[in-house]
């Protein structure tokens, strides 16, 4: 049995975000694999170590702060889970909490959760489109689509590394041509759409990934994959012609 945690459902679900969890538990489901989803909401009671992947999703930013003080609360258990190899999707909002600091167009410093070496400077123009990156999974160059609109422009340290690199779109700030952050199994992107169901190929990576951390056998059976690799398909010659 895999245990999700979905933090702040009501709260960070900009863009449908909550379809992360959804195609996380059905391809899990689809298996035989057994899987429950726990939503905790501010104040609610949860232990990371007994987790198997967290989804945070993306939110405004009157959202982000009315979780802000709640997650920080949990920031040494969630801290000491990703040290574990927690499974962990970050998306927008998100993302930018797990880093060090968010800067406003005022200058005024939001301090994050400083789990993962990276920065975020608000900026005045917002970054809006369909993205393409290419990352790696396994060895093996695959292509990600999704969709970004923020205007928070974020930057790496030299402890995490780039989820991909864009091949299409703005990706984490518009001029380095990276896009999300990975740090051990801890995933982050700017990706709405939501990223996961339009991407089964990364879904199975993350399940792959939470079952060899419990000590499971990690090869998945295959899917039927058609439709969402023919949409997929249609993306890229869209975007890349």
């Amino acid at each position: 049995m895999l245990k999700v945690c979905h933090l702040y459902p009501e709260l960070l679900n900009l863009y449908g975000d909550r379809g992360n969890v959804m195609a996380f538990a059905r391809r899990c489901r689809w298996r035989g694999l057994g899987v429950e989803v726990l939503p905790v909401n501010p104040g609610d009671p949860v232990d990371f170590r007994e987790m198997d992947f967290l989804f945070l999703g993306g939110g405004s930013d009157r959202e982000q702060n009315l979780i802000a003080r709640d997650l920080e609360k949990r920031r040494d258990l969630l801290q000491a889970a990703v040290e574990d190899g927690l499974v962990v999707l970050a998306i927008c909002g998100g993302y930018q909490l797990l880093g060090r600091y968010y800067r406003t167009l005022e200058g005024r410093v939001i301090p994050g959760l400083g789990l993962l070496d990276l920065y975020t400077e608000a900026g005045r123009k917002r970054m809006i489109g369909n993205v393409v990156i290419e990352l790696q999974i396994e060895g093996e160059p695959v292509r990600v689509v999704g969709f970004e609109n923020h205007a928070g422009r974020t930057f790496l340290g030299p402890q995490v590394s780039p989820l991909g690199r864009v091949l299409v779109g703005c990706g984490n700030n518009g001029e380095d041509g990276t896009e999300g952050a990975r740090y051990s199994n801890v995933f982050c992107s700017y990706l709405h759409g939501p990223l996961l169901p339009k991407n089964p190929r990364l879904v199975d990576y993350l399940i792959s990934l939470a079952l060899a951390r419990r000590g499971l056998p990690a090869d998945l059976a295959p899917l039927d994959d058609s439709l969402e690799n023919a949409a997929a398909e249609i993306m890229l010659r869209r975007l890349l012609k």
